[in-house]
This record gives structure tokens, C-alpha cells and sequence, in this order.
């Protein structure tokens, strides 16, 4: 089995104190802890009959708390009540009994019930970050000769700032330092030179057990963990401090919310906490660059992945509603997200895989496609799709930069990778490629829109993000590796389309209209 459902592709590394030798290292394809499904029913999402541990969800009527009766019933399961989310109507809960959602989906008063999982707690091991290659100090010299007055030092690396006009407005503001940016992800080291004068310490927490960890540090990923979350935080809010790169909107905070398990797995519980958290601490916008385990689609006709469908739903609902705007990766399988069927091969990916055919109207990447949820496309260097970003009319909302293979877009100089430049954990910085890449840059724009009308709601940011976006055609035809077959298919108008969806985000007209 294998885990990092982060949406990003490749990392390398540039250390601190700008000698600047860089690393280079595919993300994790971790191997968990759990033992292998016994067969193909298991790996089809049916639970063992041994009496494993395994984590649940639970959802009742919203706004009334656990009943007695639906407590007493969920002990008899044999169940353990980890936490409750009581304005949502969703419990947490632990049990060894392989018929607890089965039984408990009887119960009066409950509305679905279903596992987060297919291997038994906790499905964690440690994460490979990869061997180190250097980059040429040639282009750490020409990065630093191209900085122009008021630039950071590795700005001329960041294609991605004028591909969305950031860096222009940038000349107009920042951003407010009212606005919090929450990064929902693998951990943010806010130690790091670039994130350190943006953090917002109080709208972070540690959320991976489904239940808030607010230790100091807690948010923070061990030397094992991806580097992912402390990227997406640095391409949102990187100070302009004159140290490594510049983010989106590097005037507002960013915060960070640890979701993901050592061996980089995103269960339901864990998101669920995550917006709660974001919802009742103020957060203005969360970045959400990864898609829910084990299943990258969840089937509505299924009723343990149905109950994940709704607990999530419930859950960025109150957030949007509190105010929060939440934005979300497409995902990297160059899938049709519109298509009448596609197969996914890689469900579920903390066990063992089976090859399944699903209706995607039916059967949802979540968080990225649930109700009012900001889909976000990638494009690269020169502002096409990504070879590797979803797509799908109606699916996708908005483009912006994700990064793609040098080979097949190759940015102007003085930038030398068609890869998005980032902070890494420990003081370094590095390449990302990926729609966890594309994502961070909608959530700063949402965020300097935010900061140009503090009053907004979250329905009227988005609005605005749309109605800003820069309309971007289909790419017709689309042949992005040059072989002359067409690598997707793109649908739509100019104004609204399913490889740009509404168009590709601009940050200058967030800070000017």
C-alpha cells in the first residue's frame, strides 16, 4: 500500500544561507505499517472479519449533540467515542468490531455511519524524502544578479508570480495582516525565515487523530514527514523580508493544520477536524492540496463512503458558512473529472489497490468536489495545462500556476525550472510540481481579494474570483508532449472551460477592483 496523496510531483531542495546547492527527490511513495487485504472483496472496501482497530465517522442531525441512545448504541457496538462535532452532527469514533457501521447504521437517529479506513489504526510509518542532486550555481548566480530593487533573492526563479500578476501587485499591497490563510496539509515549519513573520500560531493545530492537538508545535512535520504543507504555506504567504522567495499574498498570515499520518495518509476524521478548526478560529481562506484516504473517488453508493462524503460536505459547509473560503487541488491524473467513467486503479491506497470503474457524478474526489468547494486546475510555464492536472467542464473553477516538466513548458529567464519554487522545512527551499502547487496560488489570491474587502463574504470572494479570473481558451489542440497524439480534450468556452474553468486567477485585479 502506498501513501503521500498530496497533489504535488517532485521537490528540490536549496539549503539555507544562500550557498544555495540544491536537492533533488520524488515525493514519497511510502509503505504503511498495516497488513495487506486478505483478498479482492477487502481491497474493494469490505473489512476483514478479524477484530481490527479502525476509525469511523459517524453522523447524526446536526446541532443536537450526541443522544443518549445513539451513545448506548454505539458502546454496545463496541465502539469508543474519540471526539464529537456537534454543530455538524459528526462523532469520531474507534472500534475493533468489523460490524460496527453495519450495526450502528440501524440505530434511530443516525444518518450514516462508515469506516476512514481499510487498514487498522494507526496505518503510519516513516516517509523517504529522496537523495539530494545539486543544481548548477550558475542559475543561483543569475537568480541573484536578475533580483531587481525590492525583489527577495530567488524571486527571479518564480515564473509564477507574473504569470498571475503578483508581482504587480504586489506594487499596490501585500495583503492585510487581518487575513489568516490556513494551510490544511502535512505540517508547516514555522521556523522557517520565510513563514516565521506570517504565522498565526493561534489558528493552528495538530488534527490528525480527529481530534484537536494544540501543543505547541504540534502543527509542525517531524524530519520524516513530507516537506509538502511548509511549500503550499511559503507559495501562499512567503514574507518579502529580503530572504528566499515571495509568496501570492505575503502580507497575511498562514497558519498551519496537520492532517496527514507520518506515512502521509489524509483520513476523513483528520480533514473533518481540519475545517472544523479553520471554521472557529477565524481563518478567512484554507488551502486543501491533497484528496481524502484511502479512496481517491468516494462512491456515494457505497455506504461507507458515503458517510465520508457527507461527514466532509457537512464540514466545509459551516466552514464556508462561518465565512471561510475553501480551496482545493484537482488532482494530477490528467482525469476528465466531467467523463461519463473513468478507472482508478489505486483504491483503496492504505491496503491493497483493485482496479474499479466509477461514475464520477456518482463517485466524488473529495475535499476538491464537494458544494462550493474551489477547484483548482494547474497550468505551466507557458500557461497551459499541466500535463498532468485534471480537468473537466463544470469540475474545474479556476487555473493557476502548478508548474510542469521543463521539457514541455520552459519558462523565460532568468527562471530555470518549470517548477514552482517554495520553502522546505529546516531553512531550505526547493521545487514542487503539481495542482498542490496550483492550489496555494488561488488561496493567496482569495486572500488579497479578502484583504481588499474585509467585508466579503466567502460567497462574494469567490464571486470575485471568478469574475477576475483572466478568461483563458481552450488549449485545442492538445498535444503537450509533441507526439502527435491529443493528450486531453478540452470542453467548453473561453469564458468557462474544463481546463481553465472560469480563467487563470489574478492577484492584480484581487488588489484593484
Amino acid at each position: 500500500m502506498t501513501a503521500s496523496t498530496t497533489r504535488s510531483r517532485r521537490v528540490i531542495a536549496i539549503p539555507l544561507g544562500m550557498a544555495l546547492a540544491t536537492a533533488l527527490a520524488f515525493l514519497p511513495n511510502v509503505t504503511a505499517s498495516a497488513a495487506p487485504a486478505a483478498d479482492a472483496a477487502d481491497a474493494a472496501g469490505k473489512i476483514s472479519a478479524e477484530a481490527t482497530p479502525l476509525s469511523y465517522v459517524v453522523n447524526v442531525r446536526a446541532g443536537h449533540g450526541v443522544s443518549s441512545q445513539v451513545k448506548k448504541a454505539i458502546t454496545r457496538a463496541g465502539g469508543t467515542i474519540v471526539t464529537s462535532y456537534d454543530r455538524i452532527g459528526v462523532i469520531v469514533v474507534h472500534s475493533s468490531n468489523a460490524d460496527f457501521a453495519k450495526t450502528v447504521r440501524k440505530v434511530r437517529g443516525v444518518e450514516s455511519a462508515g469506516s476512514t479506513r481499510t487498514a487498522p489504526l494507526p496505518a503510519q510509518s516513516t516517509t523517504d524524502v529522496g537523495t539530494p542532486k545539486a543544481l548548477s550555481a550558475q542559475d543561483v548566480a543569475a537568480a541573484g544578479a536578475a533580483a531587481a530593487a525590492g525583489q527577495d533573492p530567488l524571486e527571479p526563479l518564480q515564473w509564477d508570480l507574473p504569470a498571475i500578476k503578483a508581482d504587480k501587485a504586489h506594487q499596490k499591497t501585500l495583503g492585510s495582516r487581518k487575513v489568516t490563510v490556513a494551510v490544511i496539509d502535512t505540517g508547516v515549519d514555522d521556523t522557517h525565515p520565510d513563514i516565521a513573520p506570517n504565522f498565526d500560531r493561534e489558528a493552528s493545530v495538530n488534527c490528525v487523530t480527529g481530534k484537536p492537538d494544540t501543543g505547541d508545535g504540534a502543527w509542525r512535520p517531524s524530519a520524516e514527514e513530507s516537506p509538502h504543507g511548509t511549500h503550499v504555506a511559503g507559495e501562499i504567504a512567503a514574507a518579502k523580508n529580503g530572504v528566499g522567495v515571495t509568496g501570492v499574498a505575503p502580507g497575511v498570515k498562514v497558519s498551519g493544520i496537520k492532517v496527514s499520518t507520518t506515512a502521509g495518509f489524509f483520513y476523513t476524521e483528520a480533514v473533518v477536524c481540519g475545517f472544523m478548526w479553520a471554521a472557529e478560529h477565524g481563518v478567512d481562506v484554507t488551502n486543501n492540496s491533497y484528496y481524502t484516504d484511502p479512496w481517491y473517488f468516494n462512491c456515494k453508493n457505497d455506504p461507507d463512503q458515503k458517510a465520508l462524503v457527507e461527514a466532509l460536505t457537512r464540514a466545509t459547509r459551516y466552514a464556508e458558512k462561518k465565512g471561510t473560503v475553501n480551496v482545493a487541488a484537482a488532482g494530477n491524473e490528467n482525469y476528465d473529472l466531467a467523463a461519463d467513467e473513468i478507472t482508478d486503479p489505486s483504491s483503496p491506497n492504505d491496503t491493497t489497490p483493485a482496479e474499479r470503474v466509477i461514475d464520477p457524478s456518482e463517485c466524488l474526489d473529495i475535499p476538491t468536489q464537494l458544494p462550493g468547494v474551489v477547484t483548482v486546475s494547474s497550468t505551466g510555464a507557458k500557461g497551459i495545462k499541466s500535463s498532468f492536472s485534471n480537468h473537466g467542464l463544470g469540475v474545474v473553477d479556476i487555473a493557476a500556476p502548478g508548474g510542469d516538466s521543463t521539457s514541455y513548458q520552459t519558462p523565460a529567464p532568468p527562471a530555470t525550472s518549470g517548477l514552482i519554487l517554495g520553502p522546505l522545512p529546516g531553512g531550505s527551499w526547493g521545487y514542487m510540481a503539481g495542482t498542490s502547487m496550483a492550489s496555494p496560488h488561488v488561496a493567496g489570491v482569495a486572500a488579497l481579494i479578502k484583504s481588499t474587502h474585509p467585508r466579503a463574504s466567502a460567497a462574494l470572494v469567490k464571486a470575485l474570483l471568478y469574475a477576475q479570473a483572466d478568461a483563458t481558451p481552450c488549449t485545442d489542440p492538445y498535444d503537450i508532449d509533441g507526439d502527435g497524439k491529443i493528450d486531453a480534450v478540452c470542453e467548453g468556452s473561453k469564458n468557462r472551460n474544463g481546463f481553465y474553468g472560469w480563467g487563470t486567477a489574478d492577484a492584480l485585479d484581487a488588489v484593484t477592483r
